[in-house]
């Protein structure tokens, strides 16, 4: 009563060898018998017969911020009885979601506990009161509930635009810049390969951000690119962009042709009533500027994953189709819409509680942010940013920026964040991030001062 059964290993238990005797038991009709199956692994095969996407290929390393986790785990591994790490690297918010939010994510949760307030399935582009809400609250009536598409973040959001916009375009992104722009570039296939003397990637447009032009961009000199990708608060340099300058970036657009992609996920960081917390601000950009935005700062919100993207019915391609309409088509191809729960408590962000309740987390990492920036300066480095924004933009004088980094972390256990995993233009920078606690940047700055005393 013995039987030999072949199965592929990939369907036996890990731990199972080869020629392992496992005693089962198998219903075979109405008759059980005791048998004996040995688990032989079938022939591997160690490749299929499908091509790789090689736009993957030409992305030489990881993605920054896992590299980072890697590093950090490493250097953990090493050393287990180090002091406990700090870390200033990744921009994830720590404080806990505020109560009346909080009661929004809760009071949805519950109400699909109830067969009356039960729902399934809504509507890809978001819930209406959502949609009229961020159009109403957040700009002013500027645009229309139905030009507002709610996701899941604004990272996916600009992967999803990537994806309508296609192969065929060119990209222009600031020079140091969020890697999201330039990676989805690649990988929709947009570029070339990477220069290796310039660390560019070939096709796509590179806009020097730096101290010598006050972080914005010579837009004269630019050769033409049809999406601009611009971030302000900027990410990393913390650069905010003003009125007038982001006034000549519409009329760049509009003279060229081109469509602007404004990354305004910092906005609620901006305590200057000059500066422009929206691209929509700025006469004439409704028919050439798309706006992605996220809760993610705005009321701690990284992990549970809410976000909008605004396209205005003016925006259209050159063949005069309505940019929204292609964007909603890939909303509604790839994308079930934001969670109910989710939307719930980003209704709540959106209520007059819920607002103070943002306002006083934007205080506090904003607190955080000037503790790092005067701590880091008295260390004998130039900052930027680190106001109106969460970051500070370190200049090095000169060192090599994962070299800095390692030094850091190895001697100080704070882990920061290499500008030139940023871009090119970010060689020879750190950023470093008020996300952490108050007491973890004062506990920073203390180590750092140490490390740098005799600079």
């Amino acid at each position: 009563n013995e039987m030999r059964v072949i199965l592929p290993i990939s369907l036996s238990f890990a731990f199972l060898a080869h020629g392992f005797l496992l005693p089962l038991k198998l219903e075979l009709g109405k008759v059980q018998k005791s048998k004996l199956i040995e688990m032989v692994a079938a022939p591997a095969s160690t490749v299929t017969s499908v091509n790789r996407n090689q736009n993957f290929a030409k992305l030489a390393a990881g993605y920054l911020f896992p590299e980072i986790a890697r590093r950090r785990n490493a250097y953990l591994a090493e050393n287990p009885n180090t002091r406990p790490i700090i870390s200033l690297g990744i921009g994830d918010t720590t404080l806990p979601i505020p109560a009346h939010i909080l009661s929004g994510l809760i009071n949805g949760a519950s109400k699909l506990g109830s067969k009356e307030t039960y729902s399934g399935y809504g509507a890809e582009q978001g819930i209406s009161a959502l949609r009229e809400k961020i159009a109403e609250n957040l700009y002013n009536g500027k645009i229309k509930a139905d030009e507002v598409f709610v996701s899941d973040g604004a990272k996916c959001d600009i992967a999803r635009l990537q994806l309508m916009f296609g192969s065929e375009v060119v990209s222009a992104v600031q020079d140091p810049s969020y890697p999201v722009y330039v990676d989805t570039s690649v990988i929709m296939g947009q570029t070339g390969s990477v220069n290796k003397d310039t660390s560019q990637f070939e096709k796509i447009v590179y806009m020097p951000c730096n101290p010598t032009n006050d972080f914005f961009p010579e837009l004269g000199s630019l050769p033409r690119a049809d999406v601009i990708y611009f971030c302000s608060p900027n990410n990393p340099t913390g650069a905010v962009a003003s009125k007038a300058q982001l006034t000549s970036l519409v009329q760049h657009a509009k003279k060229n042709g081109s469509i602007i992609v404004f990354d305004a996920a910092y906005a609620p960081f901006i305590r200057n009533p000059l500066i422009p917390k929206s691209i929509f601000e700025i006469e004439g950009a409704r028919s050439c500027c798309i706006e992605v935005n996220s809760f993610s700062k705005y009321a701690g919100f990284t992990g549970v994953r809410l976000g909008w993207t605004v396209i205005p019915d003016e925006v259209k391609f050159s063949d005069g189709t309505p940019v929204r309409q292609d964007f909603n088509r890939v909303m509604t191809t790839a994308f079930n819409g934001a969670s109910n729960i989710v939307q719930s408590g980003g209704i709540a962000c959106l209520d007059k509680e819920g607002i103070e309740e943002i306002s006083k987390l934007m205080d506090y990492y904003l607190g955080n942010a000037s503790i790092l920036k005067k701590g880091i300066e008295e260390c004998g480095f130039k900052a930027h940013g680190g106001k109106d924004s969460p970051y500070v933009f370190v200049d090095l004088k000169g060192e090599k920026s994962w070299d800095m980094f390692s030094k850091i972390l190895e001697n100080a256990q704070v882990v920061t964040i290499p500008g030139a995993g940023f871009g090119p233009g970010g060689e020879g920078f750190l950023r470093l991030s008020a996300f952490a606690p108050k007491e973890s940047c004062v506990e920073a700055v203390q180590r750092l001062k140490e490390l740098f005393k005799n600079k």
